[in-house]
């Protein structure tokens, strides 16, 4: 999987045919994190690039989230948690590069996505080392817009450290699962500006844990609503600002329980927040 994930995406370097980049902040005090709190607020600030060329796009997302002390970097602190969490994505458009025509019925086309994830965080019972390999097809639809669905493998690891026991866990390898995601951009209406954005991961239960305990099936969505309002002032696609709602039930892979027990009510977020982004 790694030497075929590494093939797809040496065709990246291609030149590009288009390109959005874009920072953007985002805000919200109902985020939660297993085994800790159920309101937790966060500030986070986004670097976001995609592209297309010839043969295919690629996507890039990092995102800095700062926590309050609600989940704080060590523990007996005061300051909250920061975290870096990065996605690349590499999709291989297969009628580009066969020269055959995948457009059936609503769909598109057909792909080939191969990436990663990777994060690291300070915080005081888990400190995240994230890094998961992603490969499988795509299949991309014909709406306005854009709207991809795949089925991607996952080949995922990581390497805690609590600082409440000064424990350090080995690099551990989950079992290699299967993640149904969709991600999307639609226009509401062709009179407003406003666009409807956002991804939905299915994912499955990845085995045992590092700790021998269970893990259970991820659901986790995130959607916006975004204005373009450079649109008033005789621009188009610059400044946006929206609302956006992201559900994740299971958190992780830990098991949502009830208080007390557990990884507790804070594996399940339901977060509102408030968005703005601007592209160069």
């Amino acid at each position: 999987m790694t030497a075929l994930a590494a093939a797809l995406l040496a065709p990246a370097v291609q030149a590009a045919d288009w390109s959005d980049t874009s920072i953007g902040f985002r805000t919200g005090n109902k985020f939660a994190e297993p085994f800790g709190s159920n309101d937790i607020k966060k500030n986070i600030i986004n670097l976001t690039h995609a592209s297309g060329y010839k043969y295919g796009t690629n996507f890039f997302n990092a995102d800095f989230l700062m926590s309050d002390s609600k989940d704080p970097s060590s523990a007996g602190s005061s300051d909250g948690a920061h975290e870096v969490y990065i996605v690349y994505r590499h999709t291989l458009d297969l009628g580009a590069v066969t020269g055959s025509s995948f457009k059936y019925g609503p769909m598109r086309g057909l792909g080939l996505t191969a990436g990663f994830d990777a994060n690291t965080k300070t915080d005081a019972g888990y400190n995240s080392k994230k890094r998961m390999l992603v490969l499988g097809p795509t299949v991309m639809f014909d709406v306005p817009g854009f709207l991809n669905v795949s089925l991607l493998l996952l080949k995922e690891s990581n390497a805690p450290y609590n600082t409440f026991t000064n424990t350090s866990t080995p690099r551990y390898t989950y079992k290699t699962h299967p993640m149904l995601t969709a991600s999307w951009g639609i226009p509401v209406s062709q009179s407003i500006p406003l666009t409807f954005e956002g991804y939905a991961n299915f994912i499955a239960s990845k085995g045992d844990n590092e700790f021998g305990g269970d893990t259970k099936a991820e659901t986790n969505i995130d959607m916006q609503l975004m204005y373009d309002v450079s649109t008033l002032f005789g621009s188009k696609n610059k400044f946006k600002m929206g609302i956006e709602y992201q559900y994740w039930k299971n958190k992780f892979g830990n098991p949502t329980t009830a208080r007390g027990a557990g990884a507790g009510p804070g594996a399940t977020a339901k977060t509102p927040m408030i968005r703005a982004e601007y592209h160069f």
